[in-house]
């Protein structure tokens, strides 16, 4: 601090400071200050009283003041502390990093003062972890901007490289605007313009059947149906037709649609893999599918439809009435027809097909008209359920062979006859049953109970499986 020219401070007007009112005039005019002597001893430590942050410093009294520098600070107070004693008082401030039982480390910014004590140095400091921390948090940010910019740019080579590559002709079209906001090359192709001319333009102005609002109004709607087809329309240069596939999403806080644009050879493509993808699930798949006519005649099948009634060649089965090879004939095939004919479909029915060889295989299949009002066909797909049914048997599930099977399940298995006679069985079962609980299991007051005799009863209990019954 300089008198600026004023001889106040110099002229004998300031009375001389007490000792008492000095430690907290030098506290609050510093944030710590050290008395370090002529032998680098900490003779004194006073802090400011408004931060207490710093802990308590008294242990450093008496002790060498490198003890509580960081290594790279040590030198720097040798080199400072040397002038001073030289009788040069360093004018710039000097910067030290102080540690503490090697826990925690902070930087104060010190500046040198003559002390009218044995060439004592009176050092005054300014806690620097506020700066430190605001230039951490700089530095931090500026890293974390650096690795954003590094992302984007990431980010930007591959997109550009995709739309580049892509087969696809694709248009990014904003919602608000109806403006492109970008495009690859094989779309400016179709549009009969330089990509670079595209970008900006209106997407509207590019069709020459449609108006900005009713373009974007049908993107719009096509992207929100699910069973929308493309729209179409007209390019302006090329005068070719093209279809529109749009996909909307949200970025930068606003609408973008996302448009392929298909021309004739493209949808022709993709329909041609549809078709090729259909025919090679038909002829791939383990399930027996099969086409028939409204009157059940058989139009083509598949191979695992063929393995199922051990037919060697599918001239065989086409023209032959679908009921040829079902376990219950017509009636089977006339619930079918009724169902599909009705509701358009049948779920699920129950049956068994029937070969040349009169061996039965239990199916599940499942039937849908297809909507051809010139030739209306009925598709059916057939699953063997052979190995089902010896699971479910052990699993203990109702069979049509277990007596105590549900009367409802046997419906669409099973003849009315047999469904009878399985009835009468599960019905003597439960009388026996019955009997042999009200006599706790006395088996000759059962037979009187029941009017049978004695072998009779013990033959239904061995037929039922109750003999070793308790």
């Amino acid at each position: 601090m300089t008198s600026r020219g004023s001889n106040f401070w110099t002229s004998g007007s300031v009375p001389l400071i007490e000792p008492e009112f000095l430690s907290s005039i030098i506290g609050a005019a510093s944030d710590i200050a050290l008395v370090v002597s002529q032998q680098g001893i900490v003779l004194s430590v006073v802090l400011n009283a408004n931060d207490a942050t710093l802990g308590n410093l008294r242990h450093w009294e008496g002790r060498p003041i490198v003890d509580f520098l960081t290594v790279e600070s040590v030198e720097k107070f040798n080199t400072a502390h040397a002038k001073y004693l030289e009788g040069s008082v360093p004018r710039k401030p000097l910067e030290l990093n102080h540690s503490d039982n090697a826990v925690w480390q902070y930087p104060v910014r010190y500046t040198f003062h003559r002390f009218g004590h044995e060439n004592a140095a009176l050092l005054l400091g300014r806690d620097l972890r506020p700066i430190a921390e605001t230039q951490q948090q700089l530095v931090q940010a500026q890293i974390a901007l650096e690795q954003g910019y590094e992302a984007r740019r990431e980010f930007d080579a591959r997109y550009r490289v995709v739309m580049a590559n892509v087969q696809d002709a694709v248009v990014f079209v904003s919602v608000q605007t109806g403006r492109v906001e970008d495009a690859n090359g094989r779309a400016a192709t179709l549009l009969g313009m330089k990509p670079d001319a595209l970008t900006g333009a209106t997407f509207a102005s590019l069709f020459s059947d449609r108006s900005g609002s009713e373009l974007v109004s049908s993107l719009m709607n096509a992207t929100l149906s699910n069973d929308a087809g493309p729209v179409t329309v007209r390019a302006t240069r090329t005068r070719q037709a093209l279809s529109l596939v749009p996909f909307v999403f949200r970025a930068g806080g606003q609408r973008i649609l996302m448009c392929r644009l298909l021309d004739d050879a493209d949808v022709s493509a993709s329909e041609e893999a549809s078709s090729s993808h259909a025919t090679a699930l038909v002829q791939q798949t383990t399930d027996g599918i099969v086409f028939t006519d409204t009157q059940g005649a058989v139009l083509s099948v598949n191979d695992a439809f063929l393995n199922l009634i051990g037919a060697a060649h599918k001239g065989d089965v086409i023209g032959v009435k679908l009921s040829d090879f079902m376990a219950r004939g017509q009636v089977d095939l006339d619930v079918l027809l009724e169902n599909t004919g009705r509701s358009g479909y049948m779920r699920a029915y129950a049956t068994r097909l029937v070969n040349d060889l009169g061996a039965r295989v239990p199916v599940e299949m499942s039937a849908t008209r297809l909507k051809d009002p010139e030739h209306p066909v009925i598709a059916l797909i057939l699953r063997d359920v052979s190995r089902l049914e010896g699971v479910r048997k052990a699993e203990g599930q109702p069979t049509v062979n277990d007596p105590s099977a549900n009367v409802m399940n046997l419906v669409g298995s099973a003849s009315l006859k047999d469904i009878v006679a399985e009835t009468t069985d599960v019905v003597e079962k439960i009388c026996i049953e019955t009997a042999v609980n009200l006599t706790r299991n006395n088996r000759v007051a059962a037979a009187e109970m029941l009017g049978l005799s004695r072998q009779s009863l013990y033959v239904k209990l061995r037929k039922y499986g109750l003999l070793a019954k308790e």
